[in-house]
């Protein structure tokens, strides 16, 4: 089958989609995009609740500091190394069907996580909560992109979808630091997924856009492969970056890449279309999703346990510190919609790149000062710019490609978000704690994370269409 090389459906593809789109039923808006942000919201709260609970789970676990980074990414390793084929399986056989999925098997998976007993069980859980939350985030795009066809209804929709990760990012560490222990934590969260899954089966209607072919199960190993050796490498690094070890984890890491694009350029229904990387929207996406999660969560995930070991602030505490970040991140996220007219989704990209560089330069010193309220003016920014980012970076996913493959671009965007971010983690805490001094070593994280912010700015400005 003929690939979609400029952004446009050949005439095949537009046939297909209007035999599929025949025998899709009616979506619901309001109910679509009820469930979609509810689900999205217990993903996030799932992914962001060990940030305000590390400390008490490596206790728990007995995880030395060298390992600590897997506690926090195995949820986004499973997320990045998944979301590219679930964004394709959900356009081929059913955004609704594989929602569902992936709703209750992070319902599961979640409840399993509060039994574990050792750092590789637990790391394993959250490996497969991610594939889980891969499933759908990647189809929830889609079925928003379904229920609402006019562009207007969509700006709407996907700015609140956007609202409810920054809502879902807030209330996560307020709901882990709020009840007795991690492991309860775990158990209410997976009863909510469970919960979810359960409204949806009545509530969804059915949508796809099959190119026929097979899954792309060999891209999908080959890419998965390659991120467990770049988040390996840059885990292991902490203890010597000139070690063969690494060496060799990140040469792997580069062939195996190579053998995913050899990969997608062969196969017939390929996870992610190449020829988009001609497409500048596609690149500005894609930029934004790496750069926010190398950036902002990458900083903002190790930063609750940097204030628990240094300032000695409780969990419950932690999270609501975390809270002014997170809370003006979901508030500023409901209001993107209405920038739309005057600043454009790559505009507000930027924008939030450089208020998170303010923030995060705002912060220096103030690990080491032993006062929280130091941190306050850059949690305020640094919310302002996060909701920025996570407003427009839905918008722009699925206007990037064409509009019958939304889930695969939904799921090309934050593949690239949670690669960001597992590396992003990874690099915070070897930063922060390779000197023996965390102060020291959090302003040397907080100047990186300034920088790649910096560099994510001037990439959503730049990348154009590329003959």
């Amino acid at each position: 089958m003929t690939r979609l090389d400029s952004g446009t459906a050949t005439a095949g593809t537009r046939a297909s989609v209007r035999r599929a789109t025949s025998r899709d039923a009616p979506a619901n808006p309001r109910a679509t995009l009820a469930l979609t942000s509810a689900a999205t919201a217990v993903a996030l709260m799932t992914y962001t609740a060990p940030m305000v609970t590390l400390p008490e789970t490596a206790a728990a676990l007995h995880t030395p500091l060298s390992a600590q980074a897997w506690l926090l990414n195995g949820t986004p390793l499973g997320l990045a190394a998944l979301l590219l084929v679930a964004g394709s399986l959900a356009d081929d056989y059913g955004r609704r069907r594989l929602f569902l999925a992936g709703t209750l098997a992070l319902g599961l998976t979640t409840a399993a996580g509060a039994f574990t007993t050792s750092t590789w069980q637990f790391t394993l859980a959250r490996i497969a909560q991610g594939a889980a939350c891969a499933a759908l985030l990647a189809s929830s795009l889609g079925l928003i992109v379904h229920a609402f066809p006019s562009p207007r209804g969509r700006l709407h929709a996907t700015a609140m979808w956007g609202a409810f990760v920054s809502g879902g990012i807030a209330a996560g560490p307020l709901l882990a630091g709020a009840l007795p222990n991690w492991r309860v934590g775990y158990g209410v969260l997976g009863a909510a997924a469970l919960l979810v899954a359960a409204l949806g089966t009545r509530a969804l209607a059915e949508s796809r856009a099959p190119r026929g072919g097979r899954p792309d199960v060999l891209g999908a190993l080959t890419f998965g492969l390659a991120l467990v050796s770049l988040v390996a490498a840059l885990t292991l690094g902490r203890d010597g970056w000139l070690r063969a070890p690494v060496g060799l984890l990140l040469a792997a890491a580069v062939l195996l890449v190579a053998a995913f694009v050899a990969v997608e350029r062969r196969t017939g229904t390929p996870m992610i279309d190449l020829g988009l990387l001609r497409h500048g929207r596609f690149l500005a996406s894609s930029a934004g999703g790496l750069f926010t999660g190398l950036a902002v969560i990458g900083m903002f995930s190790f930063l609750p346990a940097l204030l628990q070991q240094t300032l000695r602030l409780s969990p419950l505490s932690t999270a609501w510190l975390l809270l002014l970040w997170s809370g003006l991140s979901f508030a500023v996220a409901l209001q993107v919609k209405h920038l739309a007219g005057r600043i454009a989704p790559r505009g507000q990209l930027a924008l939030g790149f450089a208020l998170h560089t303010i923030a995060v330069v705002t912060m220096l010193g103030a690990i080491g000062s032993g006062s929280w309220a130091r941190l306050l003016p850059g949690l305020i920014v640094g919310g302002v710019g996060s909701g920025l980012l996570n407003g427009a970076l839905p918008l722009l996913a699925v206007e990037s490609v064409p509009r019958e493959r939304a889930a695969m671009g939904s799921g090309a965007q934050q593949t690239f978000r949670y690669i960001g971010s597992c590396a992003g983690v990874a690099l915070t805490i070897a930063l922060a704690t390779s000197s023996g001094d965390l102060a020291r070593g959090t302003n040397i994280a907080l100047l990186v994370s300034a920088g790649l912010a910096v560099v994510g700015a001037a990439s959503v400005l730049t990348l154009r269409d590329r003959g």
